[in-house]
Order: C-alpha cells, then sequence, then structure tokens
C-alpha cells in the first residue's frame, strides 16, 4: 500500500491530532533531525515541538537517538519518523473501519427504518411503535424509510475498503 500525502495527514491527524501533521511532513524522508531545527524549520517553540515528538512517540510514529553536546552538557535528541509503523497503524484503521462498515451493513439489511419527513430522528421499526409512529422531536407522523440507497453505498465503501487493503500483485521474474 502506498502512502500518499493525503492518507498520512488523515492518519496522523486521527491519532494524534491536526498540530502533528506540519512535524510528520517535516520528518517524513529525513533520518535523525535535530529537534532545534525541525522546531525552527516549523516556526514552532521547542518545548511545542517537543510534546508534539512525544505523542507521535507514544504511537511508535517516530524514534529518536541522543547524543551530548559537549559544550553546553545538554543531550540534543534527533529524530526519525516511522514510516513502517504508519503503514501498519493505516492498515488497521481501515481494518477498523471495514467491520464497522459490516456490521452497519448488516443493520440496514436486518431492519425496517422509519424516518420524520422533517428529518429530526430515523428510528428502527421497535422504537418507532414505542412512540406510536410519531416523531418525539417535532410530533409528525413517521414514514418507512426506503434504505436501498444506503445499502448501495455502503456495500460501494466496503468494496473500495478490501481493494485498498489487498495485498498488491506481485511479477513473475521471466528466467
Amino acid at each position: 500500500m502506498k502512502l500518499s500525502n493525503n492518507v498520512i495527514e488523515d492518519v496522523v491527524s486521527q491519532l494524534i491530532g491536526e498540530d502533528a501533521i506540519p512535524v510528520v511532513l517535516a520528518l517524513k524522508n529525513k533520518k535523525n533531525v535535530s529537534e532545534f531545527k525541525l522546531a525552527e524549520s516549523l516556526k514552532k517553540e521547542v518545548n511545542e515541538t517537543r510534546n508534539i515528538l512525544y505523542r507521535l512517540y507514544e504511537k511508535n510514529l517516530v524514534s529518536f537517538t541522543r547524543k551530548k553536546d559537549k559544550k553546553k552538557g545538554w543531550y540534543i535528541y534527533y529524530w526519525t519518523f516511522n514510516l513502517k509503523r504508519l503503514r501498519q497503524l493505516t492498515i488497521s484503521s481501515k481494518q477498523k473501519k471495514l467491520e464497522k462498515l459490516n456490521q452497519r451493513l448488516e443493520r440496514e439489511k436486518q431492519n425496517q427504518f422509519f424516518l420524520c419527513p422533517n428529518r429530526c430522528i430515523r428510528l428502527e421499526f421497535d422504537q418507532a411503535m414505542d412512540f406510536q409512529f410519531k416523531c418525539p422531536e417535532c410530533g409528525e407522523i413517521i414514514q418507512q424509510e426506503d434504505n436501498t440507497e444506503k445499502i448501495d453505498n455502503i456495500k460501494k465503501e466496503i468494496k473500495e475498503l478490501e481493494k485498498e487493503l489487498k495485498p498488491p500483485k506481485r511479477r513473475k521474474k521471466k528466467k
């Protein structure tokens, strides 16, 4: 699976937060970047940058080496982005999404839904019966919904995710 910047940004923002995206993009395809140079290039405070790096480190998305500055006696951390780990997290995230979509598809197939004409609420048959087929929000009579389009859209989404999760075919070598 090829990881475009959009996919990287998507996964990082979900796992760590929007503020981590510039840090990840600055570290991408580089090794052992000083946290000071990283903060300077991002125009952020070193402490703010470190905070983001630590959050990335908790998810194993970055690794570091530490070296002692001989003049000042301080340790300087050099950070590297872990693209393999991001790939694993991306696949894991997509598998969870696929699982949820399959559950949603089953729910849509197995239930009748009723919808308020004002779109206040959507209820399953049992719930609609409890409310005597009246919207609990506005009091309008709710009507049965045709959810075939929803089912088709969920199926399309599932197909796309399955296609993305399929390992690429390997070419056979010619002798």
